[in-house]
């Protein structure tokens, strides 16, 4: 996985991570990137530092980064099996653009609920028309299409989600 601060026209910097340099210009081409402030998809990668990984860093020492086990893609999963999110007390400003992030993904992604995996893989190899979905899949399945090269990303947990 790789992060990239990205930039969209209006200058609106932003931040999203991908499997690797080649998913983020396939994600830009077909317009899967957009601006969460502006909604624009025409942007670009913005100047970013380069993350040094240190000895104690690779051997998970203190200084060692949280790494997030969620895999990443261009269709989003929702699963309380794939998405074991901490019940964490988030800023409301924080909470209201994961709402807007869910909304998008809802709006804009056709909904193929446990077949998901099966779905991505379709549109992957080219047996079905290509677009946005979300659905629901275990941690498993995730895994393994990320192990194809498939990427995808987790919906959002709200807090709502949790009652």
């Amino acid at each position: 996985m790789i992060k990239y601060s990205v930039q969209c026209q209006q200058g609106h910097g932003f931040e999203a991570w991908f499997q690797n340099s080649d998913a983020f210009g396939k994600q830009i081409k077909r317009g899967l990137v957009s601006c969460p402030d502006c909604g624009s998809t025409k942007v670009t990668k913005a100047l970013m530092a380069p993350h040094v990984s240190t000895a104690t860093r690779r051997k998970g020492g203190r200084n060692a980064p949280a790494v997030n086990r969620d895999l990443a893609t261009t269709s989003a999963v929702t699963s309380q099996q794939a998405v074991a999110a901490p019940a964490v007390a988030l800023p409301a400003e924080m909470t209201e653009m994961l709402r807007r992030i869910r909304r998008e993904v809802e709006a804009k992604a056709e909904y193929v609920g446990p077949k998901f995996a099966e779905e991505a893989r379709k549109i992957h190899y080219d047996e079905a028309p290509e677009r946005g979905i979300y659905g629901e899949a275990s941690l498993d399945d995730v895994k393994a299409l990320h192990d194809e090269g498939i990427d995808c990303l987790p919906l959002p947990v709200l807090p709502e989600d949790r009652n």
